[in-house]
């Protein structure tokens, strides 16, 4: 396992941990998950190895607890709003290089998760949490107002256009 993502790992003895079922966790969390496993760093996946795909992701989701996974899952998914857009900010850049130190892994992860998303179903449930995004620091595009100022065309034939505060495109629909 990667240095990076250790979480506590707990010992079973006198405490009930909570089975972990890959069709209960979003894509998202399948990547952090396979992140956090002993998945080999140059495994490459061959047909008939979902099973091993699967207890990996199990043995990830177990090592950091459901809880971590679901918040480094969704600051990840942050991550990739903002660098979709090109809004990434140097503060958030150093926070994501601490979690995923490893780009080349964190790609490969990624890729395997979107495989077994393939051939798992997903829960409604982590299908919703799947869409959630945190953001490492202020939105770089509102400081965090959730708001920005904007000019909107209403009818640009009558030449007829509104302005003023709007959702932000960014962080609008941030957990």
């Amino acid at each position: 396992m990667p240095a990076t993502l250790v979480a506590q790992h707990v010992s079973s003895a006198g405490l009930s941990v909570p089975s972990v079922s890959v069709e209960d966790l979003s894509n998202g969390e399948r990547t952090v998950a396979l992140y956090a496993s002993d998945l080999p760093d140059g495994y490459r996946y061959k047909r008939g190895d979902e099973q091993c795909l699967v207890a990996w992701i199990i043995q990830g989701a177990t090592r950091m607890g459901l809880d971590r996974l679901r918040h480094v899952a969704a600051l990840e998914a942050g991550y990739r709003r903002l660098e979709a857009r090109k809004r990434v900010t140097a503060e958030q850049k150093r926070a994501h290089a601490e979690r995923f130190p490893n780009r080349k892994r964190d790609r490969r992860a990624g890729e395997l998760a979107a495989l077994v998303t393939h051939f798992a179903s997903m829960s409604d449930e982590a299908r919703e949490r799947g869409g959630r995004f945190l953001l490492d620091g202020p939105c770089p595009e509102c400081g965090d107002t959730r708001q920005v100022w904007a000019c909107w065309a209403v009818d640009v034939d009558a030449d007829w256009y509104e302005e003023g505060y709007g959702p932000c495109s960014l962080c609008g629909g941030a957990a």
